[in-house]
């Protein structure tokens, strides 16, 4: 799926179960040592993910641990996100000369728990989720593309974004458009979606040039 919403450039690697063996680093073990199962699972999948898409741009496997904020450690010269969810694992990097910012996320395509629409958006965006119709949970995917602005927007300032601090615009056409409503190095993101085989999922992708 993810192949779909982002360009060339972009490695990007996904994985539907935790089957796969992968070894982790000492510094990576040391993360989840005292981590549940389902975490541990997660954790150890998508960096499995995360080593094929780096292979692919010529890197060798390396501890990718995470930083400020739980944004992973990338090598030198690359940016990447990370996501996961239930049944759903998934990386994608990319040279820095070719993109400027990623951001992924992804989540079941279902509602989202009670009391958490008001928490996550504006007045205006739940407008829209009011006049936008059809099979999509429009409230998740809502929160699905604030979260790849999150992602997309941290490695630029090193700083928290609000929920209330980007205004997002869904088109059932899979796209989306995030303003920013604080000052940021740039004024907006656009990325993709795609809901398919009960998950959605979001992509932002910003070129460097």
């Amino acid at each position: 799926m993810l192949r779909e919403l982002l360009p060339p450039v972009v490695s990007a690697v996904e994985a539907y179960d935790d089957e796969a063996p992968v070894e982790l680093f000492p510094e990576e073990l040391a993360v989840i040592a005292r981590s549940v199962d389902k975490r541990r699972r997660e954790f150890t999948t998508v960096r499995r993910c995360a080593r094929e898409a780096l292979a692919r741009l010529g890197y060798a496997p390396a501890p990718i641990v995470p930083g400020e904020r739980g944004a992973p450690g990338w090598p030198a010269g690359v940016v990447g996100s990370m996501t996961h969810c239930e049944g759903y694992r998934a990386c994608a990097v990319a040279h820095r000369d070719d993109v400027l910012t990623l951001g992924l996320d992804a989540e079941p395509d279902a509602p989202l728990p009670e009391g958490v629409l008001g928490v996550i958006s504006l007045p205006a965006e739940r407008e829209m989720i009011q006049r936008l119709g059809g099979s999509v949970h429009w409230d998740r995917l809502l929160f699905c593309a604030k979260e790849a602005v999150y992602k997309a927007w941290f490695p630029l300032t090193r700083s928290w974004l609000d929920f209330s601090e980007a205004r997002v615009s869904l088109d059932p056409a899979g796209t989306f458009h995030a303003e920013l409503l604080v000052p940021a190095p740039l004024p907006s993101f656009d990325g993709r979606w795609l809901a398919r085989d009960g998950l959605l999922l979001s992509a932002i992708a910003v070129p460097s040039s």
